[in-house]
């Protein structure tokens, strides 16, 4: 037993299964079949729903659309004469249609990590300490899949459901988990102490370069100081995580 709390969300389609996952954090699973679909949508605040932010929220709060419910009670014409291009989305995710193909062989653009907390945290020694795992978490991920990104972003929910994001990106892939790290750490001091108590925090590491960090490194050692003569010269470094090619 590893004592790390785990959930899952099952579904029969993309949106439905995310809203699952976190239909009983922290520590469950949760299943919404086709026959429950609708219903469960039905009732969901539209700030759940995929593709609702903040501004969005206040859009349709002001028009009176509030649950999923609120959404379905309107017709094809209305949505497109308030929602424009996104009409149909809206129309068949009010009633738990989600035709987005699932692609698990896709390319990943980012690795993250983030965790609702049991009790609200307002000091930034908590964070740090509860960032601690996530950090450890994504870059235990990214030396596993041989992906190094130059990113780190920062995601804070606030008690009331608001959220942000802080990114930072540094010259080169992160080489290591202290670097990680450090950069995490930056962003946290932008956003405590907070406005309002924090019941979530996230990290994310993207922007992936194709080696890891030792090979890029020898690249740049490669490429520092040679001046330009008009002749072609090929670059190329291989890793146990992969390799990298530079032309110049």
């Amino acid at each position: 037993m590893t004592g790390l709390n785990s959930s899952a969300g099952i579904s029969y389609n993309k949106f439905l299964a995310k809203m699952a996952s976190g239909y009983r954090k922290p520590d469950n699973f949760f299943v919404i079949p086709p026959s429950r679909g609708e219903a469960f949508v039905a009732t969901l605040p539209i700030e759940k729903f995929h593709g609702v932010g903040p501004a969005t929220a206040r859009k349709m709060h002001a028009r009176g659309i509030k649950v999923g419910a609120d959404l379905a009670m309107l017709t094809m014409d209305e949505l497109v004469e308030r929602f424009g291009s996104s009409a149909e989305y809206w129309f068949n995710l009010a009633r738990g249609i989600d035709n987005r193909e699932v692609r698990p062989d896709r390319e990943r653009k980012s690795i993250g990590a983030e965790d609702t907390f049991v009790a609200d945290i307002s000091t930034l020694g908590e964070a740090l300490a509860l960032t601690k795992p996530l950090i450890d978490k994504v870059w235990n991920a990214s030396e596993k899949r041989g992906l190094f990104g130059r990113t780190a972003t920062l995601k804070v929910k606030y008690a009331d459901f608001e959220q942000i994001t802080r990114s930072k990106s540094i010259a080169s892939s992160f080489r290591d988990r202290e670097e990680l790290a450090a950069v995490v750490e930056q962003l946290l001091n932008q956003a405590f102490p907070p406005k309002t108590p924090v019941r979530l925090l996230g990290v994310t590491m993207s922007n992936f370069a194709t080696a890891d960090p030792a090979c890029t490194e020898q690249i740049e050692l490669a490429l520092w100081g040679r001046k330009r003569s008009g002749s072609f010269w090929v670059v190329r470094c291989e890793s146990g995580h992969g390799s990298a090619t530079v032309f110049f």
